[in-house]
């Protein structure tokens, strides 16, 4: 699978290819190679960069946009519409975001000094500003047959950015897979064909919310798996473990009842991991991945999450939210033997963990875990 190009009608693309580097540290916790892909580095903090950023990018290539004005609006509480507007921003365009009352005055301050073009708050969820957002500045009209923009005075376009659960958004997250081909070391127990046609990790651990980096590395994943078919690869699966914290735990509870369902409400601290209801195509991949991908489901507690942000302050001097240090904690843990099986993983098999960052953490939060970790928080 091939990255998608720099830039799209010549404009630089919004995100940057992120290091991977293997931590000695958190390998010799796990008892295997732990490699960390690091899109905590991206240009708004997060992961998010990638999806939304090559969405707003397309836009901006669309041949139909040509001569007109874009103002792009987002609904997100954290990470999403702060990628929304480092984006827009780098691309020479407005962002507007609205964001719930339950919004911290942090991430507030933050979205507005990156650059958003206003930031509005309005209703006590995400679903009602996002409801808000669509009828008040992105609904059209039905002559004009589309529900994602609308026109104004003939040359501008308001266009909805999509947290997650968008083609372009799984396609711009998609892009970790080759750069992790690229930059993963080349194995010294195979032969050369082997290496040319195995994915180089047996195992990807990512944090799902709504879906959309589970959606984009699946992808990435089935692209790759479909340009390196070999007889000497068959059978061989990379283990994607879709990790989330009880409360916020859409997609196993979806899996549990065999449909899609949405959650009552977020009860986690890792609010970023809160969507009430995953993608249906995370669902799908979920429960039938394509050929030579395997997922599994792993839940663990608002503490786990957080030892995992305090595993990682420590080790690498960089801050992320629970809702990353899920799959930083599950990579050194015992539920990483248990979704794997026990003996599967030996010294020199590989786990890329996707540090996908995010913002609403501080020094004081990271203190605040250690304190309630040390006193028994489990």
């Amino acid at each position: 699978m091939e990255p998608i190009p720099p830039n799209k009608s010549q404009r630089r693309r919004p995100w940057i290819k992120t290091p991977l580097i293997e931590s000695a540290t958190l390998s010799k916790a796990a008892g295997c190679r732990i490699f960390l892909k690091l899109d905590c580095l991206q240009p708004s903090g997060s992961f998010k960069s990638r999806g939304i950023g090559n969405f707003i990018l397309s836009q901006l290539s669309d041949p139909s946009n040509d001569g007109k004005k874009l103002h792009f609006y987002n609904s997100s509480g954290g990470n999403a519409g702060l990628a929304a507007v480092v984006a827009a921003r780098d691309l020479g365009c407005p962002c507007t975001i609205v964001v719930p009352h339950s919004t911290k005055q942090m991430m507030i301050d933050k979205l507005r000094v990156a650059g958003a073009a206003d930031v509005i708050q309005h209703g006590a969820s995400w679903y009602e500003a996002d409801t808000y957002l669509r009828e008040t500045f992105i609904k059209t009209s039905k002559q004009e047959g589309s529900s994602d923009v609308i026109r104004e005075a003939g040359t501008v376009k308001n266009v909805y950015v999509p947290p997650f659960d968008h083609p372009l958004v799984w396609e711009g997250n998609s892009t970790i897979i080759p750069e992790l081909v690229e930059q993963l070391p080349a194995r010294e127990d195979v032969d050369e064909a082997q290496e040319n046609a195995q994915f180089p990790a047996e195992v990807i651990i990512c944090s799902v919310g709504g879906g959309g980096l589970f959606n984009g590395l699946i992808q990435g994943l089935h692209e790759y798996n479909k340009s390196h078919t070999s007889n000497s690869s068959k059978g061989k699966k990379v283990k994607v473990l879709a990790t989330e914290t009880k409360g916020a735990d859409s997609l196993a509870y979806s899996l549990q009842n065999g449909t899609l369902k949405s959650l009552d409400a977020i009860t986690s601290i890792a609010t970023t991991l809160g969507a009430l209801c995953v993608s249906s195509q995370t669902f799908q991949y979920a429960s039938e991945p394509p050929e030579g991908v395997e997922v599994t489901s792993v839940v663990v507690s608002d503490a786990e999450a957080a030892r995992g942000v305090v595993t990682f302050a420590d080790e690498m001097r960089i801050l992320v939210e629970p809702a990353c240090g899920v799959s930083i904690d599950v990579a050194t843990g015992k539920k990483l033997r248990e979704a794997v099986g026990d003996g599967k993983l030996g010294p020199n098999s590989r786990v890329v963990v996707v540090v996908c960052g995010g913002s609403t953490v501080t020094p004081e939060i990271v203190a605040e875990y250690r304190s309630r970790l040390a006193q028994g928080w489990m």
